[in-house]
């Protein structure tokens, strides 16, 4: 009661306003909220110009003698702590004011979903996300889900995973972890659990207060990168989500853009996708090293020649690529629920020049970009030559996008040309006629991005 009685009238009669449907009323809203900040702020000036003043010159002017203990006790520092109260006063106001005179979305809060594939560089741009301090930020939560749903015998088909995906989605882009429970095994007891999947990649799940201290008996399996902490605690990381301003996630595990329409529709989130390809001869290239034993006989074939390519595997590289494209011929047509929400961006453009795309990321998602997140990628895209592992974020960017075209056989790369020349078209990647022309730096297989691509 003491706040409200504290508060301008006019700021009450405002909130009443705000009721109101109209574009008209919100206009009104709008002015009516400038004109009080501005009040606000010659009051607040005047109060501020007052306050630091010496005590000896207030004093003077009230024709009594200045304090001792006020002159002695360096209260004019406490004063200046109120001043700067009432400007995050007023600054409050004001972005009250703005938002709700805006375009009808709930609330600033926004939330983002890079949609990718393994090996596409998807970790790398994930990190412009998770180094922003006022984002909640959540690496591969659909890697649990995957487990349970896919791979169990009597697993959910491919459109029953991906109705799966999209409910815990939006339950996540929303801060209920507790969804997650259902799915991490060993199934968490009393909201703990060291099971939750690349917990380390998360900044937001290694920070006070959700970093508890370390438990020795505990093992935990994915732990944090620079510090010690204890099991996850599932409700300390969802009251954290809730105290961060946006949620930005990761995931690899959703290829169909038309399933995350009930999810863009939902009045309770602002989303942003972000759709990250690759060159999938990069990407084909990339997955032979890391996941080497899955692709003995694509390895097999392309050094012998002995063992033959069975189709199902040519055929399942060809619905991959089918997917993404499909994937993104949605967005790029610009249906209403996606119009000023899809985004179609290049790793090999990120690669080239990762300031200027994380750039145009952030304006597109309408967040601010911060030092913190500039000088992260300054730092690790200059990184050694010898520095960059299979699951590393840290990149020579510039050297690293094209260095595939060295290690693949020619032969493979014909294979992916005919299996996915559609998404290579969309995307812009030219096709090798030769081993020579697949090997020379100075012929790009790369056109230029369309600007087209931001929607």
């Amino acid at each position: 009661m003491e706040i409200r009685r504290a508060l301008p009238q006019d700021f009450w009669e405002l909130l009443h306003c705000l009721k109101m449907r109209s574009k008209y009323a919100v206009l009104l809203v709008f002015v009516v909220g400038l004109v009080i900040i501005e009040k606000e702020n010659n009051f607040i000036s005047r109060v501020s110009d007052k306050l630091k003043q010496s005590p000896q010159a207030l004093a003077e002017a009230n024709g009594t003698e200045a304090s001792p203990a006020l002159a002695e006790n360096g209260s004019l520092a406490s004063l200046r702590e109120l001043d700067a109260a009432f400007s995050q006063l007023r600054s409050h106001l004001r972005n009250v004011t703005l938002q709700l005179a805006g375009d009808g979305d709930p609330g600033p809060r926004r939330h983002v979903l890079l949609m990718a594939t393994t090996r596409t560089g998807s970790s790398f741009v994930g990190e412009f996300f998770n180094q922003q301090g006022s984002i909640f930020y959540l690496f591969e939560p659909l890697w649990h889900i995957e487990r349970m749903v896919t791979f169990e015998p009597g697993g959910a088909n491919a459109v029953g995973s991906a109705l799966v995906y999209r409910d815990v989605l939006k339950q996540l882009l929303l801060c209920d972890l507790y969804i997650l429970e259902s799915f991490i095994s060993p199934a968490p007891e009393g909201h703990l659990t060291p099971f939750m999947f690349r917990r380390g990649s998360s900044r937001s799940l290694c920070e006070e207060p959700v970093c508890t201290p370390s438990t020795k008996k505990v093992f935990e399996k994915y732990h944090c990168k620079n510090r010690r902490c204890g099991p996850l605690n599932i409700t300390l990381a969802t009251e954290a989500c809730r105290r961060k301003q946006h949620v930005a996630l990761k995931t690899v595990r959703i290829r169909q853009l038309e399933f995350l329409q009930p999810l863009v529709e939902d009045p309770r989130l602002d989303v942003r996708i972000i759709q990250l390809v690759r060159d999938p001869r990069a990407v084909l290239a990339s997955r032979m090293v890391a996941f080497s034993g899955k692709y003995e006989t694509w390895k097999k074939w392309a050094s012998e020649g002995e063992a033959p390519l069975h189709e199902e595997e040519v055929q399942r590289l060809r619905g991959n690529c089918e997917s993404i494209r499909l994937s993104a011929e949605l967005g790029l047509r610009r249906p209403g629920w996606l119009r000023g929400r899809y985004m179609l961006v290049r790793y090999e453009d990120v690669a080239r020049a990762p300031l200027q795309k994380a750039e145009e990321m952030y304006r597109f998602a309408g967040l601010p970009l911060t030092p913190q997140v500039e000088e992260w990628i300054g730092k690790n895209t200059q990184a050694p030559r010898d520095s960059s592992g299979v699951y590393s974020t840290r990149k020579n960017s510039s050297e690293q996008f094209e260095k595939w075209r060295f290690s693949i056989p020619f032969k493979l790369a014909q294979v992916v040309q005919d299996a996915c020349a559609p998404a290579m078209r969309l995307f812009g990647y030219k096709l090798a006629g030769s081993p020579a022309a697949l090997a020379n730096r100075s012929f790009s297989l790369l056109e230029e991005a369309q600007p087209s691509w931001v929607t």
